[in-house]
């Protein structure tokens, strides 16, 4: 009994020890820094796209079953690759960045899965492959700047490079937790160029301000030699003063005897020449009385006559100046009076001679008014008469009417032409123009006017010959009579 006790104890013992092998042998823990990848059958990570086919653990155990589950650990440790890119920028200057990336893969199941699907068995190329990919998207930004653009905003180059790479390294299953840029380098010397302006201003300011600083100190160091010398110049004439004070002193001692016989001396010569000036003065009051108030007197005679004499020329003058202006007033007088006299008798005659040409005139027009008249009772009384004739002639005129007229103007021709000259008979003065022609035109428009009363009475005859009515061809005939010498007046 005691043997199978004993027996079923030590069974118990290496089923429990078998047990304790095979769970350690199933058992796997993540460390924090690493992944646990187990293939082998299905499964399904959250987050994962489905018939991923293997699991994922961090941070925790889990059972494995050894011979059917294979497990793999994928470091989530950081990884630092460094670059060393040969660039060319946008003025085409060849510059070498140099820089570090500082990168790991992602803590979520989606950046683990997809780097254990790129680096699990390739670990440690995984900083090769970050290389190229950073130094390829930074040749194109770096193509795409200049080199001021680099040196002056590096954080610039440093976030578009990380913004080009973030996709890639996403499908990678990579963060990247830093990249720095250590060193542009530039082996043509472009950006020691660059420096040499400012490094020369920053020299010139330099040499400029050590300048500056001399020229202050020199100033400085001057006035202080200056205060130096002034104060020794007050020390000397404080110096100087004091000893001609003593001097002073010593020569007035020495001088007191010799100064108060001179005292004594001046105030004798000072007595004297108040003496002599009195007795100048004296002198003066006797010349004033015995020479000067006679000279004055002689003088004042003297200037009084010479004013009298002056003064009785210019009344004289002045006498003769108001004799003279008299007189030509006088004659100015008498000439404007005579002026005015001969225009008073000029404006007389003038208005006299108008006077005899107006009354002249008037006479002469009421003699023409009175010929005027008489000549025309006269040619009215030879209009009747004829028109007596006319109307004792009319059976005439109807048997020979042409015959009948030419008789009458044959006998009447000069009594035409006189009547036609009679409108001129009262003109005393005629001004013809053109000469002859102008004495021809004025002739033919008298017979014209004399010949008009011609044909007029030619058609009163022969009116009265279709009419019968000669006594009224008469009276017709009398009127136009009458009206001719009217008009030519």
């Amino acid at each position: 009994m005691p043997m199978v006790v004993g027996v079923v104890a030590g069974v118990a013992v290496a089923a429990v020890l078998v047990l304790i092998g095979l769970f350690k042998l199933m058992w796997r823990v993540a460390e924090p820094n690493e992944a646990l990848i187990i293939s082998g059958s299905k499964h399904r990570t959250e987050g994962l796209e489905e018939g991923m086919g293997f699991r994922i653990v961090t941070g925790r155990g889990t059972l494995v079953m050894p011979g059917v589950q294979a497990v793999r650990k994928l470091s989530l440790d950081l990884n630092e690759t460094e670059l060393q890119v040969d660039c060319v920028t946008h003025q085409g200057i060849p510059l070498k960045v140099r820089g570090v990336v500082i990168f790991k893969v992602g803590d979520d199941f989606v950046s683990i899965a997809n780097a254990a699907r790129r680096f699990l068995d390739q670990q440690k190329l995984m900083s090769e492959r970050v290389h190229n990919v950073f130094a390829g998207h930074l040749r194109s930004i770096v193509g795409g700047l200049t080199v001021e653009d680099m040196i002056r905003d590096r954080e610039k180059l440093t976030g578009q490079t990380r913004a080009a790479c973030g996709t890639e390294m996403e499908k990678l299953g990579l963060i990247v937790d830093s990249l720095q840029i250590h060193e542009i380098e530039d082996p043509t010397g472009y950006i020691q160029n660059l420096a040499m302006p400012h490094a020369a201003a920053v020299q010139r300011d330099a040499r400029i301000a050590q300048a500056e600083a001399n020229r202050l100190a020199t100033e400085a160091e001057q006035q202080s030699f200056a205060r130096m010398a002034e104060a020794t110049r007050d020390s000397e004439i404080l110096q100087a003063g004091y000893q001609a004070e003593r001097d002073k002193a010593a020569a007035k001692a020495r001088q007191a005897g010799p100064l108060a016989e001179a005292g004594a001396r001046q105030e004798v010569v000072v007595q004297e020449t108040r003496v002599a000036e009195l007795e100048a003065h004296r002198r003066e009051q006797q010349l004033q009385a015995d020479v000067r108030k006679p000279a004055d007197a002689a003088a004042y005679e003297t200037r009084t006559l010479a004013e009298a004499d002056r003064d009785a020329r210019i009344s004289s003058a002045q006498a003769q100046a108001k004799e003279t202006e008299l007189a030509a007033a006088a004659e100015a007088t008498r000439v404007k009076t005579a002026a005015g006299a001969e225009a008073e008798a000029t404006k007389a005659r003038g208005e006299a001679a108008a006077q005899a040409t107006r009354a002249t005139g008037a006479a002469e027009a009421a003699a023409a008014q009175a010929r005027g008249m008489a000549e025309a009772e006269a040619a009215k009384a030879k209009g009747l008469a004829e028109a007596e004739a006319i109307k004792a002639r009319a059976a005439a005129l109807a048997e020979n009417q042409e015959a009948v007229v030419a008789q009458q103007l044959a006998e009447n021709w000069p009594e035409i032409v006189k009547a036609g000259a009679s409108a001129f008979g009262n003109v005393d003065n005629m001004v013809l123009l053109n000469g002859a022609d102008g004495m021809a035109d004025m002739f033919t428009k008298a017979l014209t006017m004399g010949g008009t009363g011609l044909g007029l009475a030619r058609q009163l005859l022969a009116s009265m010959d279709r009419n019968g009515q000669a006594s009224q061809g008469a009276s017709s005939l009398n009127g136009q009579a009458q009206k001719v010498p009217v008009d030519d007046k």
